[in-house]
């Protein structure tokens, strides 16, 4: 029995709640952890930092750069990504420094946003819980309840409660760039009078087309709030927003957005503009008048001065932040498109709606996370790929009782293609990369493009070329050699050291028939399995990681160690299809798997993968691949 709306927003109020214990509870036993290795075997920590730089940002925060202890230490393998708020501690003091935001990373250093400057000599990074988007998408929810007007005729159609409708497509001027089933996407959206869905395979410039769509509807005289539930997928949109010369504006943390963006954040265009220099001076002005309120002087004031004084420099500070307001305002009234994550701050917008909202990635978003966007449109389009990477929750009750069910794959599932049209022709992998994808996930409907569907990494070098370079796709079969998973000491990932180290010389390969290491990738299901591998690659160019950290990424040859092999045909979470989804459809010209048949094709998916790659030619077993290779 489906659930009534009061129902429907408690269960996602609860499942926030327990999201919410549960990253609790993890921070909790994380802190635990004293020894070095062990607290950082998840990711989530990084413990013996120093601060090595630090520089001051916009609106004054300090931007620091903190490395480890051993500077000649790498930072090992972790899940900080820019934009993820983080707590800093003092490891020696055992209390908390303060809270910052990622705002860049490299194999060596990490450097964080923080509003207060840190105190400590030693510290300890851990990834925070984001209280504040948690408190925001609880007032969203509550207001969508009570909602009246327009936004209570969304909340019907997007809990099937009222049909969506749509206007008869009209044709619009595209640039011939773009194929027939971004173009039929486009105009479905443009049409639509309530909700409508982009669905986007690999490849398929599902972004791209999203642009056009926001473009065209500021060329109708829309005005449209561009979302993404990450910051990556926000400068996105706005990098190529920007490039098609729409005034845009974009808000939130600055230090959450790529340097190269700076110049579109609303800080930045406040801090310019020159309004702002009354602002100042007004500020000044107080501060003198307060400051001479203060002072003792021989003559005595005359009965009330100070009190006048103290009262002019209290109101000559609110006109400054009123002026300043308005600054704010006239920014965000002259943009035709306001860029955010789908947890932006509500104060900052006010009471604008918006004649369009698009979240992008929308598949990545908790539902939760998409109604605050809702509040503010008057139509909405959602784009993204349920086929891949759902929602990342902590929380397995709440995952297992359907919290990791984003907004748009309930509409997927509810209304079908009477909301949704799918791009058809990706334009990054060989056909024979895509074709198990396509046929898997996407009922065989996508085509590559004539400007990829052949080719090779041998296109990209001089010949001689080894057979390694010449094919698109190969599968090196490890069962009978016994290359079994191992427990990582102390932690509670797997790697499997055997198939890390046949990976290296692959890679030693690949570079040695001159494909530029940073061609080139390596994606490990496992921490475990990622950690050695980096600890022993001799490339540095060379990106290895979990399947999450590649989303949306693509690589010239991508190399995928599935690390499972036992006696009872256990994988774990290799039974999430959706994130292998994602693996095999990262590389463009070459991909390569390692994994033990006899343990994956317990699991149907694996089975017909394996099966796949015997048909088109690409199986191979470790023993075929090299005779010599020890097993």
């Amino acid at each position: 029995m489906p659930l009534s709306p009061d129902q429907h927003f408690q269960q996602l109020r609860l499942w926030l709640s327990m999201e919410s214990d549960a990253e609790r509870l993890r921070m909790i036993e994380r802190r635990k952890v004293r020894n070095q290795a062990n607290a950082e075997s998840r990711g989530d920590t990084l413990v013996d930092l120093v601060i090595d730089d630090h520089r001051t940002g916009l609106g004054g925060r300090y931007l620091v750069t903190f490395v480890k202890r051993n500077r000649t230490q790498n930072l090992p393998w972790n899940r900080f990504r820019v934009g993820s708020p983080v707590i800093a501690s003092d490891e020696l003091e055992e209390c908390d420094s303060g809270y910052g935001i990622v705002c860049a990373r490299n194999v060596g250093s990490i450097e964080v946003a923080f509003d207060e400057w840190p105190d400590g000599e030693r510290f300890r990074l851990d990834l925070s819980a984001d209280e504040i988007t948690r408190n925001r998408q609880l007032h969203a929810l509550s207001a969508i309840g009570n909602a009246r007007g327009r936004v209570a005729q969304l909340k019907d159609i997007l809990l099937d409660n009222r049909e969506p409708r749509f206007d008869p497509p009209v044709e619009i001027a595209l640039d011939p760039k773009f194929n027939e089933s971004q173009r039929q996407a486009i105009q479905f959206a443009l049409s639509s009078r309530d909700v409508a869905i982009i669905h986007g395979p690999p490849g398929t410039g599902k972004t791209t087309t999203v642009v056009e769509l926001i473009r065209q509807s500021v060329l109708k005289g829309m005005k449209v709030l561009a979302c993404a539930p990450s910051n990556t997928g926000v400068d996105n949109l706005l990098e190529k927003l920007a490039a098609n010369r729409v005034r845009v504006v974009r808000i939130g943390h600055p230090a959450r957005v790529q340097e190269e963006l700076q110049a579109y954040t609303l800080d930045s265009l406040v801090e310019y503009d020159p309004g702002m220099k009354v602002v100042s001076d007004m500020m000044r002005e107080a501060e003198k008048i307060a400051r001479k309120a203060g002072k003792y002087t021989r003559a005595k004031p005359a009965p009330g001065q100070r009190n006048d004084m103290r009262q002019e420099s209290r109101q000559l500070r609110e006109d400054a932040k009123l002026y300043e307001r308005q600054i704010i305002a006239n920014i965000l009234d002259r943009a035709d498109v306001i860029c955010a994550t789908t947890n932006f701050d509500p104060e900052i917008l006010g009471d604008r709606q918006f004649d369009l909202a698009v979240i992008d990635e929308a598949c990545q978003s908790t539902e939760p996370g998409s109604w605050p966007v809702t509040l503010r449109a008057e139509r909405i389009v959602l784009a993204g790929d349920h086929c891949q990477l759902p929602p990342t929750i902590i929380s397995t009750e709440a995952a297992q009782q359907g919290f990791d069910v984003s907004l748009m794959e309930r509409l997927v599932r509810t209304y079908g293609d009477r909301v949704t049209r799918q791009l058809t022709v990706q334009y990054r992998m060989h056909r024979e990369i895509m074709q198990f994808s396509s046929d898997c996930f996407y009922n065989g409907t996508l085509i590559a493009d004539g400007t990829v569907e052949s080719h090779l990494l041998r296109d990209l070098v001089p010949p001689p070329h080894s057979p390694m370079i010449e094919s698109p796709v190969t599968f090196v079969d490890t069962a009978g050699a016994g290359w079994e998973e191992e427990p990582e000491p102390d932690g509670e990932s797997r790697y499997n050291p055997q198939e890390a180290g046949w990976i290296l010389q692959q890679l030693k390969e690949l570079c040695k028939h001159g494909i530029p290491p940073a061609d080139i990738a390596v994606i490990a299901p496992y921490a475990a399995q990622v950690r050695w591998l980096r600890q022993n690659c001799p490339y540095k160019a060379i990106e290895i990681d979990t399947v999450d950290g590649f989303q949306g990424r693509e690589k010239e040859a991508i190399l995928i160690t599935l690390v499972r092999s036992n006696e009872i045909g256990e994988i774990g979470f290799l039974a999430d299809t959706r994130r292998m989804n994602v693996a095999l459809t990262r590389a463009r010209r070459k991909l390569i798997i390692i994994g033990d048949s006899a343990t994956l094709a317990t699991n149907e998916f694996y089975a017909n993968m394996i099966a796949y790659t015997e048909k088109i030619g690409g199986y191979r077993t470790i023993w075929e691949w090299d005779p010599a290779i020890e097993v």
